[in-house]
């Protein structure tokens, strides 16, 4: 028998989200609003076998790379993937994503009662990391706990 592998085509310039949690990486397209373009080339693969994590997903932008709010939007989704910036075919930078303290305006809280969920009133939801992995974050306002799932959901 025969092995068979399956390649995706290096690219020349941009960012490698690598062991995203599987199938979330729809999750990271929809939050970096991608592809946000004609002209912006994104491959995903998902659920492909991994030896750190068992599956995982891979995301690949070409000719763009993530700043740091960007990074923390990933980290509340994916918080064990790393990220690569590769230049001319080859990676200058890979880090391991970390969750930020704070996070801003990425998701809603889900008390109805929030002040950032009345509809006049213009606050952007602030949320306080508790727990790294899985991500549990807790609301600046109403001090409310969003767990994973409940982040989740809100991508789906």
């Amino acid at each position: 028998m025969t092995k068979t592998e399956l390649k995706i085509k290096a690219i020349e310039n941009g960012t490698v989200i690598d062991h995203i949690t599987a199938n979330k990486a729809l999750h990271i397209l929809k939050i970096l609003g991608l592809p946000d373009s004609e002209t912006t080339n994104v491959t995903v693969a998902m659920n492909v076998s991994s030896s750190q994590i068992g599956r995982k997903d891979i995301v690949k932008i070409e000719n763009r790379e993530l700043d740091h709010e960007e990074l923390n939007q990933v980290a509340l989704i994916a918080p064990k993937a790393t990220i690569n910036i590769i230049r001319d075919f080859q990676p200058v930078k890979k880090d391991k994503i970390v969750l930020p303290e704070k996070i801003k305006s990425i998701i809603k809280c889900t008390n109805p009662k929030c002040i950032t969920n009345y509809e006049n009133e213009p606050i952007t939801p602030v949320f306080h990391v508790v727990n790294e992995y899985p991500p549990v974050v807790r609301c600046h306002y109403c001090e409310k706990l969003i767990k994973t799932e409940d982040i989740d959901e809100q991508f789906e």
